[in-house]
């Protein structure tokens, strides 16, 4: 079979499907991508034992069809020193040479049989279907994809949940110290219906919905996703399990409010965390009328720092602790002037709110605190 297509094009593609590929697989041929050639459409397909993406582009001056897969590693070292151009691909049906001609060169590789290619497992006929647009699922991963564990002894906390009813979906991601809720009030369902996105296919759409257009459409089972795009399909096995009960963590009653500048706020953290004891990273913030302490220390090192910012609170003088690089990280992610905090004693979880939400977007974050020792 023949064809000719883009350098750039081929490799942009490329890139994008190659992240699917693990360093280390199970079955050799996964280190290669799938072409299928089908009229004037390439399909590349790039896999490992879990997770799969899918994308096709148009050729040129097309020759025969069928099917091979190519290492991976050779393709993309070779395409990437090419400036942009034609590239003609020939392969020999029978002994699988391939051959890559270019401006003033070409490239030789040996093929495999496509057909050795694991395929994917098809959806149940129960299968559920979600249809949202391409920057509401981009807006739901990229809220709390940060927040996903990776104890292995908890599979379940490895992912991102989707919990989906016929009046929203709501985005849940925790590690056991951190949790975020992120409710999309735009986007309904048809029945009520969950499932366990993987970090992985999560972060890989995530870095693929900022570039895509139009909707998206999600049909899963309790086994598998398939997830159809513009430009790229990705097909990926959920995490089985039963997530917990996350409104249950979230403390409802929380008299004391503190309203802060969101940036300030972070900045401080910083340079405080940096006197904090290595092994614990505690900071200690103590609210008062309208201002809060922050400080940190480490005494083994004999060093200390403590910096006070102003605020909006009325409140009870109180205290609590917190692991101070989780709370740079939760309030990097909250997308607001300013932000709330929300507390009700210094044993229970600080809730963090953005202060205004954007359209349809309810976002909550929560931190469990550290004892502080007074």
């Amino acid at each position: 079979m023949k064809f000719v297509v883009s350098s750039n094009l081929l490799l942009t593609h490329l890139r994008t499907v190659g992240g699917v590929i693990a360093s280390k697989n199970p079955i050799p041929i996964l280190d290669c991508f799938l072409f299928e050639l089908q009229g004037t459409q390439l399909t590349i397909t790039a896999a490992d034992s879990e997770t799969r993406m899918v994308t096709s582009i148009e050729v040129n001056e097309v020759e025969g069809s069928g099917k091979f897969a190519v290492t991976s590693k050779n393709l993309l070292e070779s395409l990437k020193e090419l400036p942009e151009q034609p590239v003609k691909f020939e392969i020999n049906d029978e002994s699988l040479a391939m051959f890559i001609y270019y401006k003033n060169g070409k490239y030789n590789f040996v093929a495999q049989n496509g057909e050795e290619y694991p395929q994917s497992k098809p959806l149940n006929d129960d299968a559920a279907k979600l249809t949202l647009s391409a920057s509401d699922l981009l807006a739901g991963i990229s809220h709390t994809i940060f927040a996903t564990g990776e104890d292995e002894l908890r599979p379940v906390m490895n992912g991102v949940f989707f919990d989906i009813s016929p009046e929203n979906i709501t985005f849940v991601a925790s590690d056991g110290h951190k949790l975020v809720r992120f409710k999309n009030l735009s986007v309904t369902g048809n029945e009520t219906a969950t499932f366990i996105l993987p970090k992985k296919p999560a972060t890989l759409l995530k870095n693929i919905l900022s570039h895509e257009k139009g909707e998206v459409t999600i049909g899963f089972d309790t086994n598998n996703a398939y997830i159809t795009m513009e430009r790229f399909v990705v097909v990926c096995r959920l995490i089985e399990g039963r997530y917990p009960n996350y409104n249950g963590v979230i403390p409802n009653n929380n008299p004391y409010k503190v309203t802060v500048d969101r940036l300030s706020l972070v900045n401080a953290l910083k340079r405080v965390t940096v006197f904090s004891d290595s092994g614990t990273n505690l900071i200690k913030l103590h609210f008062s009328a309208n201002s809060i302490f922050i400080s940190a220390q480490d005494i083994d090192f004999s060093t200390s720092a403590e910096e006070t910012l102003t605020s909006l609170y009325d409140g009870v003088d109180m205290s609590i602790g917190f692991k101070g690089d989780l709370l740079i990280e939760i309030l990097n992610n909250l997308i607001s002037e300013e932000v709330i905090i929300e507390l009700a004693d210094p044993s229970r979880a600080g809730i963090m709110l953005p202060a205004e939400n954007e359209e349809d977007e309810d976002v909550l974050m929560l931190l469990m605190p550290m004892m502080l020792n007074e």
